[in-house]
């Protein structure tokens, strides 16, 4: 069976040597050293100049943290096609989410089509760099300027991305990321928030721990949001093989582009000055009766992709529903293929001429 994705899981070995540094420290919980050591890792890994990051228990909460901070129950212009965790947190987070269409190449957000949805009512802009696609951060940004919005990015796809020889984490007011086990880097469940502003950052870290600032006051209100030791194990484990699974990565994602027949069927447009991450491998089927012949042709073969991103998230039953022609197209017909270290070429080969003999 060839699933979608398949776990990155390094040697027990290596992964019991972090854990035996936990355990000898009798520290499993509240921001121990793993943890602390995975963020200095992490930010030297990314080149954050400007940025800080904190890691947290998983890649939901930080959206969640940064809606609660900046959100204040106002409209937040968003994008109808992300996983679902985009908008949830929004509603979650007691804001209403106002759908833009997206890009019909680069499938991020439609930049030119922001600002006839501002209000009054507006706070942010909530947006996701789609499988590690940047969205046009530099006129995301003019345009909040010029209304005095925040920005926040969805990028839990973006691990190792840069735009513009700059972390994509960089971009924003916020930006997020998840190490959930099925991401590229991964502390099993995990993810981490991004922040240049040093006192917005002051609130997020409150945030994360029940509001503490000491261990009988409190700055504010706040959750439990704080990554364990043995994630961070598992992280500090993994990014020792990070540029290797890049590599991997690559090479399957080359493959696809080599042996695939792009006559009928076409993939994303990966944003120009974009460093990508081999994140996901979608394809676009001229419309949804094709996809689902191939679908079932590779699941008749045990291969089984997975419809990602779908439905758009504009039609979901807890929103307003906001016709977005471009989302609600495109989710009907994208599929996004098995691509995971260690996938065999002959597997690789038979997905290629499933494609192929049914398009």
């Amino acid at each position: 069976m060839i699933n979608v994705t398949k776990t990155y899981i390094p040697s027990l070995e290596e992964f019991t040597f972090q854990i035996k540094r936990a355990f000898e420290n009798g520290w499993l919980t509240n921001r121990g050293p793993l943890v602390k050591e995975l963020e200095c890792v992490l930010h030297n890994k990314f080149r954050l100049n400007q940025s800080s990051l904190l890691c947290l228990n998983n890649g939901t909460i930080p959206l969640q943290i940064a809606l609660k901070l900046l959100g204040n129950e106002g409209e937040i212009i968003t994008t109808p096609f992300s996983y679902v965790a985009t908008t949830s947190s929004i509603v979650w987070e007691k804001c209403t989410p106002i759908f833009v269409d997206i890009h019909p190449e680069y499938l991020t957000i439609d930049e030119t089509k922001i600002e006839e949805a501002i209000t009054d009512k507006t706070t942010c802009i909530l947006a996701t760099h789609v499988f590690g696609n940047p969205c046009d951060v530099d006129a995301i940004e003019r345009i909040a300027k010029k209304h005095n919005l925040k920005v926040i990015y969805d990028a839990a796809h973006c691990f190792g991305v840069e735009y513009n020889s700059k972390s994509i984490f960089e971009y924003g007011d916020l930006s997020t990321c998840s190490f959930h086990s099925t991401k590229i880097f991964h502390t099993g469940e995990g993810g981490a928030i991004f922040c240049k502003d040093s006192n917005l950052f002051q609130k997020i870290f409150y945030s994360h721990n029940f509001g503490h600032s000491s261990e009988t006051e409190f700055y504010g209100l706040g959750i439990n949001a704080k990554m364990s030791e043995i994630h961070a194990a598992l992280g500090l484990t993994i990014i020792k093989h990070i540029d290797d699974i890049f590599i991997k990565r690559k090479n399957v994602v080359t493959f696809y582009d080599l042996n695939i027949d792009f006559s009928k069927v076409r993939k994303i447009k990966i944003r120009e000055l974009t460093n990508w991450n081999y994140s996901y491998y979608p394809v676009i089927f001229k419309n949804e009766t094709q996809l689902n012949v191939v679908l079932n042709k590779l699941n008749d073969a045990k291969v089984f992709p997975r419809r990602y991103f779908y439905p758009s998230l504009n039609t979901l039953n807890y929103v307003d529903y906001t016709k977005c022609i471009i989302s609600e197209e495109t989710s009907s017909k994208i599929l996004c293929l098995p691509l995971f270290v260690g996938i065999d070429e002959k597997d690789l080969k038979l997905i290629c001429e499933i494609i192929n003999q049914n398009i």
